[in-house]
């Protein structure tokens, strides 16, 4: 695959397919992150006298303009982070991008609007995805695809335009793409996998894939409960997916033949009620033993003693990658265990690899410093399909 080093791109209109899906309250920025990881590629391009023009999804608009999503709000912060003005486009296609573009000088910048606005940006008919990809394809002269976090996606922006344009990936995907291989070719043991957030159901693949690969797997979050239930215990009125219970103990049986510790909670805090999660008034909460949770409670957070459990499974741990969070982190009375999570991360000697989603948002919330981590992730469900073993269209298409 080619790097932005190997294009030619002094002068040129230069597409670079970006990830800013940050999380607004408002038009507020809630979590920069995203916008921070894609800006050595974009200041790369403009120190060799691009033309960048920088686009991204946000939020899942019905393909057409939302202004609740507008990216109007990441163009001024981007423009901070680079150091230097950044133009916006208020369409992607139309009127507005192809002025914004023409008045671009080499070295200068601008952001279209949410890719999503356009609904052959995500159709599933591949002549309306062609079409658009036609549209994107007319503004520009390279492209740079650095959007990990959508590279799962076969959008026309990440599937269908780098086969229009001389293309090649950028510092982020190729970075991401390192750490990922260290994941799964280059495993140096004891690997250790932490799963947590709100349904198994969404990391079966990865767990069918590292119970082959993994020594160690922690299960946490909401997806434990459907764990716990399939051990035959009571978990009240938790997140569970009973449906997924034969596949669960399928694997579990796999792990114990194939000589894979599953580490489950063996405590949890519960409650009644669910936290508020905008006053943060202070919750209601019991601890409970993991196989005693009364019938009328939810479980929200993994205990004091599974706490310790983990920190001790990952003390001597040489990698390890984790994902979910290990209850409602949002609440400060349930953020104890994705801390004591992240807590055990940074005082491990391992190569350590936060999964990107909520677990980056979690490191960012919950006050750790990101550098202390070997890697955080800008892309959650990307790092699980490439972990599941599948092939990213996004990635196939700069290989292309």
């Amino acid at each position: 695959m080619k790097t932005i080093d190997d294009l030619d791109v002094a002068g040129q209109r230069v597409f670079v397919r970006a990830d800013l899906n940050v999380p607004l309250e408002g038009t507020t920025i809630t979590d920069d992150g995203r916008i921070r990881a894609v800006a050595p590629t974009i200041t790369k391009l403009l120190e060799r006298g691009a033309k960048v023009i920088v686009a991204s999804h946000l939020g899942r608009p019905k393909g057409e303009p939302d202004p609740r999503f507008s990216l109007a709000a990441v163009a001024v912060r981007l423009g901070e982070i680079l150091g230097k003005p950044v133009a916006f486009a208020t369409d992607t296609v139309g009127d507005s991008a192809k002025a914004a573009v023409a008045a671009l000088g080499d070295g200068e910048v601008v952001l279209l609007e949410n890719l999503r606005f356009n609904a052959g940006e995500t159709s599933k008919d591949d002549a309306a995805r062609g079409a658009f990809a036609d549209q994107l394809a007319a503004l520009a002269d390279r492209y740079v695809g650095d959007g990990f976090g959508a590279v799962h996606r076969k959008h026309a922006s990440v599937y269908d335009l780098p086969a229009r344009l001389p293309h090649a990936m950028g510092d982020l995907i190729a970075t991401e793409l390192g750490v990922l291989k260290k994941l799964t070719d280059e495993v140096a043991r004891p690997y250790v996998v932490v799963l947590g957030g709100a349904k198994v159901s969404d990391k079966l693949g990865v767990i069918d894939n590292l119970l082959g690969k993994a020594d160690r797997i922690l299960i946490g979050g909401g997806m434990a409960y459907t764990f716990l239930k399939a051990q035959g215990h009571e978990v009240g009125i938790s997140l569970l997916q009973e449906d997924q219970i034969p596949t669960v103990l399928e694997y579990l049986a796999r792990a114990e033949k194939n000589g894979v510790e599953f580490v489950l909670p063996v405590d949890v805090l519960v409650s009644a009620d669910f936290p508020d999660l905008k006053t943060k008034a202070p919750a209601t909460y019991q601890v409970v033993a993991a196989d005693a949770i009364p019938a009328d409670q939810e479980g929200l957070d993994i205990g004091p003693k599974t706490r310790e459990l983990f920190a001790s499974k990952l003390a001597d741990a040489a990698t390890v990658f984790w994902n979910g969070p290990m209850g409602v982190f949002e609440h400060p009375d349930y953020a104890g265990g994705t801390s004591a999570v992240a807590q055990g991360l940074l005082a491990s000697d391992a190569f350590t690899v936060v999964g990107g989603g909520d677990s980056a948002a979690a490191v960012r919330i919950l006050g750790f410093d990101e550098t202390q981590f070997g890697h955080i992730s800008t892309g959650g469900g990307a790092s699980l399909e490439y972990l599941e073993g599948k092939t990213l269209p996004g990635i196939a298409a700069l290989e292309g």
